[in-house]
């Protein structure tokens, strides 16, 4: 996937429409769904594919996984009112080349009835309609974890991507979220959720090891949120991630976020000159996303170089 080029047009249309004929954004969750779309069940999908295309030659995968349960459940709410900024600061500012973005949403796989979504990497406007299809369910277990594992398991076993078997370059991934992953992929869940077999239970450091080949994988934090700054959720995903955990004040600075920390990853900006991009495309959220990417400058940033074509087929990890 990942054919098309994104529109603002398009998208301000079909916002313009919604707004005027009182239909909401997220229609499909507001409706009562109780089950994954069509479009976004992960059940016997086999991989969700980012390619390269006449038009999108060298493709740059960005994933964004959020959790929809509890305080979470606000958060695709403003991904979509923000897509316009995102897209903008990734394409005009030359962030990344050729983005295609994927959205989908992570629940609780022990009680809550859709626990994983996972959209198709997009690089037009079908990238909202996944948005709009994704099922706000709200629920969670109520024990500080949700099934991130899974969502990573999903990740590292059922997406292809062109930038690293052609390039050796990592998408990137993006989980948003106030929890914990539980300590292990479970084969119960992996059949009941992915219609696959899974002979023993995966560490989820074992999965998140397999994972970060093929993506840069980073957890983002809102501070507002139930478990916002909370010890041990910090301590669990920086044991897993290391600097690439970021708090964030402000859950309407996400979008801004996401794209200085690809454009950081990719060697096109510094924070700095990205700070200044927010400010001219008139963001308010400078100090905010500022704060959040410090972790980043701080531990600087080791940008992608390519690997050879052999290493990225086995795996190997860049340094």
């Amino acid at each position: 996937m990942g054919s098309g080029r994104w529109s603002t047009d398009v998208y301000t249309a079909a916002d313009n429409y919604r707004r005027a004929t009182g239909t909401s954004a997220f229609a499909y969750s507001d409706s009562g769904a109780r089950k994954a779309h069509p479009a976004l069940d992960p059940r016997g999908v086999d991989q969700r594919e980012s390619r390269d295309s006449d038009e999108h030659p060298f493709s740059t995968p960005i994933s964004v996984l959020f959790d929809v349960t509890g305080s979470m459940g606000g958060v695709p709410r403003v991904l979509q009112t923000k897509l316009p900024q995102l897209l903008g600061l990734l394409t005009r500012k030359g962030y990344a080349t050729d983005p295609h973005i994927m959205f989908g949403a992570v629940g609780d796989a022990t009680c809550d009835r859709v626990p994983l979504q996972v959209g198709q990497f997009e690089s037009d406007n079908r990238m909202d309609e996944d948005l709009a299809r994704i099922v706000i369910e709200g629920g969670g277990g109520g024990q500080k974890s949700e099934s991130y594992e899974l969502a990573m398991y999903f990740m590292a076993r059922h997406t292809s991507l062109d930038s690293f078997a052609k390039r050796g370059r990592r998408g990137y991934l993006f989980l948003i979220g106030d929890e914990m992953p539980y300590d292990r992929v479970k084969p119960n869940e992996v059949a009941k959720f992915l219609g696959e077999k899974l002979a023993e239970p995966v560490s989820t450091e074992g999965i998140v090891a397999e994972l970060r080949r093929t993506f840069d994988v980073y957890y983002l934090l809102p501070t507002a949120a139930s478990y916002g700054g909370d010890p041990e959720v910090l301590t669990r995903w920086r044991g897993l991630l290391g600097q690439n955990v970021l708090e964030l004040d402000d859950l309407d600075a996400v979008c801004e976020t996401i794209a200085l920390t690809v454009g950081l990853g990719e060697g096109t900006i510094d924070l700095d000159s990205g700070l200044d991009h927010l400010v001219e495309a008139g963001s308010k959220h400078r100090a905010t996303v500022g704060k959040a990417l410090a972790p980043l400058q701080r531990g600087s940033v080791i940008h992608r170089d390519r690997l050879p074509v052999g290493d990225a087929a086995s795996g190997n990890e860049r340094l």
